[in-house]
């Protein structure tokens, strides 16, 4: 029988600085729920707003998988070893941090905020060389539909992580119900509405509540509003 935790989103943790405004769903920082350590492999999920031209300096991370994905503004990206990017809305960033890396990150705008939300998976294996990847979440392809982004393998139209992971993201007007099917047995499911309102397995969720979803075959989800935004993230739930 499928299992269910809802996290409303102002039961989240919240982090207020002059230069951050930081919302935690999981215990990260400052913020400790002894009851919120995670979704299975997902470890981290938070949604972030930079001031303007400010951001992270140079600090360290190792053995994580680390995905950003900008929601308003762009973000400078630069790191020891070699890159130099910047990442904007209708962008994702991911690294695997491996054996381990120093990066900054910036809010590129002298003027505007930046939101993002911030993503870390936990590894398949640890001390592997670091890599990092940019790619485009096209508008068309995930107009009414889920467009999946990352997925094991690397045929070239998504990208991996080293982790057995699959995450979707779409944009939904008012429609019918939309199933997903678990693509892996042990893996669980955790949705996160970014904007708008779903309804998911008979749930009625907001902008920025998290479901998470496990010993299930498939999940289904219908937007209530148009231009609803929902991110899907299936991860193992034994690490």
């Amino acid at each position: 029988m499928a299992q269910y935790i809802l996290h409303k989103a102002e039961s989240r943790g919240h982090d207020h600085l002059e230069w951050l405004d930081s919302r935690k769903t999981f215990s990260f920082g400052d913020y400790y729920n002894p009851k919120r350590m995670g979704f299975g492999a997902l470890r981290v999920l938070n949604d972030d707003v930079l001031a303007a031209g400010k951001g992270f300096g140079a600090h360290p991370h190792d053995n994580m998988e680390i995905i950003s994905i900008p929601l308003e503004g762009s973000l400078q990206h630069e790191d020891n070893v070699g890159n130099k990017e910047m990442v904007t809305a209708g962008q994702v960033q991911v690294m695997s941090t491996g054996s381990g890396l120093f990066h900054s990150e910036y809010n590129y705008s002298p003027s505007l905020p930046a939101r993002f939300l911030q993503i870390w998976v936990y590894p398949e294996a640890l001390n592997t060389d670091p890599q990092y990847t940019r790619m485009e979440l096209p508008s068309a392809l995930r107009k009414d539909q889920l467009y999946e982004f990352i997925r094991p393998g690397n045929d070239g139209s998504a990208t991996t992580i080293r982790k057995d992971t699959w995450f979707s993201i779409g944009t939904f007007g008012k429609g019918p119900s939309i199933p997903y099917p678990i693509h892996q047995n042990g893996n669980g499911v955790y949705a996160f509405v970014i904007n708008g309102s779903f309804e998911i397995d008979g749930r009625e969720l907001h902008a920025r509540d998290g479901l998470g979803v496990w010993e299930a075959e498939a999940i289904t989800f219908r937007s209530l509003s148009d231009g609803a935004e929902l991110l899907l993230m299936e991860v193992p739930m034994n690490i």
